[in-house]
């Protein structure tokens, strides 16, 4: 028996106990070793039911992802083999399971006779979120267990269910109370007195859906599974279960699993998935740096990113102390964070209970004295480095020496603001993303002067808030927001040049992203952007906003959805864009007045100048030392900026396009429009030598 799978006996049930850890993967050897107690408790006639478990945190939390894209070793068994010997076998079989049960691990205990859980554990088919489906026989057995119609929402999603719910789905069969060693035998025992049949989910059929089913569930998922590939093939899969015997289903579902693997989507989420494990290993900060237990925090500013931010720590139970300069402000505020609240009950997401508890930790103020105390500080005040250095000041004075003082900045110099205060160790940047109660994006950046326990202690923070923590360093815009100013730069460019806002934001929606640029800076609000080029040409005559539409449109007070009027016009309460004849004029007496000849724009050129944009100021970065890794950048861009997850990121994407063809293009570019588009050394030295960026 593998080393990795324990075979014992309890009376007369086997134990057969997975130790995998840290979560009992399905790795090479696993498999086999399960085989192998199978055949040991056959073989053993005193032996009269098989409990199969995991031993430390979790039952079977899925298949190892390292292993899908590499053969198996000669004669090594998997998953198909070891349901068949579950099949084959003529005792009952349990699945016992604790913690996780997912993907790999949940089809493992579907192939069981019986399944029992703790109350706590969890179950689910997250095979989505990398771009692949279920491929152990599990878009077949559970459609079986609970219907089509439960069981395809759930696997389309991804989403995770606790004991209660698969117990109602017929998931599992019973819940432990206890002791899961002790329950599970007791269960298995019961299953043997009472002389239960050998279930076996195969032979069991899936009861036809309500009519036109499948095709309208197409259509419920169109906007969130707009360009993916896997939550179609699923559904595929799911058809197949209610159509074809088993054995077919099966073979469909193989194929289609193949399908989904060799695409570069399943590609780029993998990427994805990895990178955002990777992103908070940070190599001069090693993981036994000792941390600050941030037990209390405050946030300076109840606006919309200081209530959103407030309602990210009492979501995990850190009471927050809310401070704004007058009354006034502080009841929007909170009356903002009950609103949103307030729509999440609506929803039925959140209970009343859960809600009241939640508003009860914040504790509104307007004394800086109120706030001294706690362990932590959250400045969201306006962006203005006159305002922010004099908030410092009055924080260096006001909080106790171990409080970690952080600037929720989203372009401004964080060395400069630490300046000002006499621990500039203690400051650090925590760019959220707005909404900052939605989104998982958290920019942190490090200062110059910034003590590596507050780095570590922060990074760790950002998990508990449910946060994708990033550690960035200190440059105007840092990362997301310097290599956006480029991208926005071509689409501006664009717009003089001939094209109009829809045309480029449906090029770029087209592609995958969210939404276009015109688009996202009316919902983030023109007006965030105006203040700081005004900003930026106070600092330094030579950044100049070629365009200067943006500065127009903001004069005449369209400031995006907040105005109902930005690039686009929106009617009252509606976030739909509407192209704008006003706006269409705009630009072409804009060009007409500078004598700018426009032409028409080809939406490969719009989609061209846009993401290589992104890609060679990436690649700048990279030099720099302001990211860490390539795949901290794609981790920035498809949490915080809408980049379609199935891309991964900017320079994922540029890697599967080939580097060589990139910077050629650049190159293109360069020779066409000036020093704007000069090459990242990086990038040429990667594609003259045959690499690409993920091999840094």
């Amino acid at each position: 028996m593998s080393n990795l799978v324990n075979f014992e006996k309890m009376g007369s049930i086997g134990i057969i106990t997975v130790n995998n850890p840290p979560v009992n993967a399905l790795s090479v050897g696993v498999p086999q070793g399960i085989i192998d107690g199978v055949k040991a408790s056959e073989s053993d006639a005193s032996v009269r039911a098989i409990v199969l478990m995991g031993g430390g945190r979790s039952f079977i939390a899925g298949a190892d992802i390292n292993e899908f894209l590499k053969p198996p070793p000669p004669g090594s068994a998997g998953l198909v083999e070891m349901i068949a010997s579950f099949e084959g076998c003529q005792k009952p079989i349990v699945a016992a399971i604790h913690g996780n049960a997912l993907g790999g691990g949940l089809e493992t205990a579907l192939a069981c006779h019986y399944r029992c859980g703790t109350r706590d554990s969890l179950y689910g088919l997250p095979e989505v979120l990398i771009g692949i489906l279920p491929g152990g026989q599990g878009t077949q057995r559970l459609p079986r267990i609970c219907g089509v119609e439960k069981a395809l929402p759930l696997m389309v999603s991804g989403e995770f269910v606790q004991a209660s719910k698969a117990l109602s789905l017929g998931i599992i069969d019973h819940i432990v109370e206890n002791s899961l060693v002790e329950g599970a035998v007791a269960f298995a025992q019961q299953v043997v007195n009472e002389k239960r049949p050998l279930r076996k989910i195969r032979d069991e059929s899936v009861p036809a859906p309500a009519e036109n089913f499948f095709e309208d569930f197409k259509k419920s998922i169109s906007k969130r599974a707009r360009g993916h590939l896997a939550p179609y093939k699923i559904i595929e899969c799911a058809k197949a279960s209610v159509e074809l015997p088993f054995d077919e289903g099966v073979e469909r579902e193989r194929e289609l699993f193949q399908d989904c693997l060799k695409s570069d989507q399943s590609r780029g989420l993998m990427n994805l998935f990895f990178a955002e494990r990777t992103c908070t290993k940070i190599p001069d900060v090693p993981r036994e740096t000792p941390t600050k237990n941030i037990k209390t925090a405050s946030i300076l500013g109840a606006g919309t990113m200081g209530g959103g931010i407030a309602m990210n720590f009492v979501n995990v139970g850190i009471p927050v102390t809310l401070l704004e300069v007058t009354q006034e402000a502080l009841d929007r505020g909170l009356e903002i964070i009950r609103n949103n609240y307030a729509n999440t009950v609506k929803k039925g997401r959140l209970s009343q209970t859960e809600m009241d508890k939640r508003l009860a930790l914040i504790t509104p103020t307007l004394s800086y004295d109120d706030i001294s105390g706690t362990d932590i500080v959250v400045e969201a005040v306006f962006e203005e480095m006159d305002i922010k250095k004099a908030v410092f000041r009055k924080l260096d004075e006001t909080m106790k020496a171990d409080a970690i003082l952080a600037t929720n900045t989203s372009t401004l110099d964080v060395d400069e603001i630490a300046s000002v205060t006499k621990r500039p160790e203690m400051v650090i940047g925590t760019h959220f993303f707005s909404p900052a109660n939605v989104m998982r994006l958290l920019e942190i950046v490090r200062g110059a002067k910034t003590d590596k326990e507050v780095i570590a202690t922060v990074m760790k923070l950002g998990k508990t808030i449910k946060k994708v923590p990033v550690l960035v360093g200190v440059c105007d815009g840092f990362v997301g927001n310097r290599m956006l100013a480029r991208y926005m730069k071509q689409a501006n460019l664009m717009i003089l040049e001939g094209a109009l806002p829809q045309e480029v934001d449906q090029a770029l929606f087209d592609f995958g992203l969210a939404m276009g640029p015109f688009a996202m800076g009316d919902l983030a609000g023109l007006d965030v952007g105006w203040r700081i080029r005004k900003r930026r040409a106070e600092e330094s005559g030579a950044f100049q906003d070629e365009a200067g539409l943006d500065d127009q449109i903001c004069e005449m007070g369209r400031f995006g959805q907040k105005t109902n009027a930005g690039w686009y016009r929106y009617e009252p309460g509606s976030r739909i864009p509407i192209p704008d004849p006003e706006i269409e004029k705009l630009i072409k007496t804009y060009c007409e007045e500078r004598q700018i000849q426009r032409r028409p724009i080809e939406k490969q050129e719009i989609l061209e100048r846009c993401m290589f944009a992104l890609v060679n100021e990436g690649a700048k970065i990279l030099e720099e030392g302001m990211a860490l890794r390539a795949s901290d950048i794609d981790v920035i861009y498809a949490n915080g900026y809408g980049f379609p997850r199935y891309r991964a990121g900017p320079m994922l994407y540029a890697d599967m396009i080939g580097l060589d063809k990139v910077y050629r293009a650049i190159c293109g570019y360069h020779e066409k429009f000036g020093d704007i588009w000069e090459p990242a050394p990086l990038l040429k030295e990667l594609a003259e030598q045959g690499k690409s960026f993920s091999d840094l």
